[in-house]
């Protein structure tokens, strides 16, 4: 596995005479520039991972597997992703160009951002900007690359990019990725967040995630989901969900030993804790990929009716009595 070096001098060693005085001793200087080295940068990635805490990551984590299940699981998922993003890809090409069109041609062209956009988006970039400067803070950067920390960035995006083709795709995309934040609500894992506030911004980052799309959604236009019946968005997100996991995650996960969203060995409270877990996981979120979203959805324009009599009924003006 890839370690960092005891010393940077490690990294460096037909160089290290640069660092001797003339009388053969070690200087006590170093340049301005070591703190840009490879370990500085591998420390911060990933140095504060502590591989004592179960389910964090380490050599045993790592060897959960064994190396053939690991690479037929691998094989098999990422060849059933390739195939979900193919097929639903060709299938959006038929059913939703002109739907596309259309929602562009709908969409006014506003002179002005909303307040509540801004607003919203100041708040989020500061929460997300907090949740970066933790995992710096306890050398734990690697984590952003973690799905929900992926879904916040591509929420920033889509307060920050005016209405577009692209916003659209990536509105209906992450629709269909908030599953994670459920989990994470549902199951936290807080047991190594232990700087003041950093707890508080867990749970605010993933109730965030859930209000961005409840606000876009409330816009329209542009913003539009699907239609209910409609689950090609769905698939297409379950497909990059694969390829994401059993190739980035797992090859950045074996190479630093580090258990990226459980792809090197399970949670401790993990239901289907053992060795077919990866395969039970596949499966519920999966099921929770092509239903999570449709029920944001459904319950969005079930509630939308009942809060504007809510409101309109709070505004009835009282009759005058002469």
């Amino acid at each position: 596995m890839f370690r960092q070096p005891d010393s940077i001098l490690a990294l460096i060693p037909s160089c290290s005479y640069l660092f001797l005085d003339s009388d053969g001793g070690e200087k006590r200087h170093r340049p301005t520039m070591s703190r840009y080295s490879l370990h500085n940068l591998l420390d911060w990635m990933y140095g504060g991972v502590d591989p004592s805490f179960a389910g964090n990551g380490g050599p045993e984590c790592a060897a959960f597997l064994s190396g053939q299940q690991r690479f037929l699981e691998s094989l098999v998922f990422l060849s059933v992703g390739v195939v979900e993003i193919l097929l639903s890809l060709w299938k959006l090409r038929q059913l939703h160009f002109r739907e596309l069109e259309g929602h562009l041609l709908q969409q006014p062209q506003p002179k002005q951002e909303s307040l509540g956009k801004n607003v919203l988006l100041v708040v989020l970039c500061l929460i997300f900007g907090l949740e970066v400067g933790f995992k710096f803070a306890t050398r734990t950067v690697i984590y952003l690359l973690n799905p929900c920390h992926v879904v916040t960035m591509m929420q920033i995006f889509l307060l920050a990019c005016p209405p577009c083709r692209i916003a659209m795709i990536l509105f209906r995309l992450q629709m269909h990725m908030l599953n994670g934040a459920l989990l994470a609500l549902l199951f936290p894992v807080v047991n190594t967040r232990l700087l003041p506030f950093e707890m508080e911004i867990y749970y605010i980052q993933h109730v965030m995630l859930y209000v961005v799309p409840i606000y876009l959604l409330r816009k329209g236009g542009i913003y539009t989901p699907e239609p209910l019946c409609n689950f090609w968005w769905a698939l297409l997100s379950t497909g990059f969900m694969f390829v994401y996991h059993f190739s980035i995650l797992q090859i950045l996960g074996l190479v630093t030993e580090v258990n990226l969203n459980n792809m090197l060995c399970p949670a401790v409270s993990d239901p289907f804790y053992g060795p077919w877990y990866r395969i039970w996981a596949s499966g519920h979120q999966t099921v929770m990929t092509m239903t999570h979203g449709k029920l944001v959805i459904l319950l969005f324009y079930s509630a939308v009716p009942i809060f504007k009599c809510s409101m309109d009924l709070l505004r009835l003006p009282a009759k005058k009595i002469d």
